[in-house]
């Protein structure tokens, strides 16, 4: 029987899977981001989409990783104090 991991080792090796896999592990760290600030901050989620003016339903989505606007994601980080910094790549310049 094939463990979890060698599973998705093998699965991995794929890089149309690979993309999604990191695009998944992406969303999840950022809901967790999320819900590790609300709760540090000692608020419920009705009382964070008050502030960010969504529903408690929004909310909720985002902080399970379904997929949500650009806009709630951002009203939820404001709400929350939360810096959304967004960083180029490091562009190397040729030697001439």
């Amino acid at each position: 029987m094939k463990t979890f991991r060698r599973h998705l080792k093998e699965k991995l090796k794929s890089e149309k899977f690979k993309k999604l896999y990191e695009e998944e592990q992406k969303l999840a760290e950022l809901s967790l981001r999320i819900i590790d600030t609300r709760e540090h901050l000692g608020l419920s989620q009705r009382e964070v989409a008050k502030r960010a003016k969504i529903t408690q339903q929004q909310l909720s989505k985002l902080e399970n990783g379904i997929n949500c606007t650009m806009v709630t994601f951002l009203k939820v980080c404001y709400a929350l104090g939360i810096k959304v910094d967004i960083e180029p790549p490091k562009i190397t310049r040729k030697a001439a």
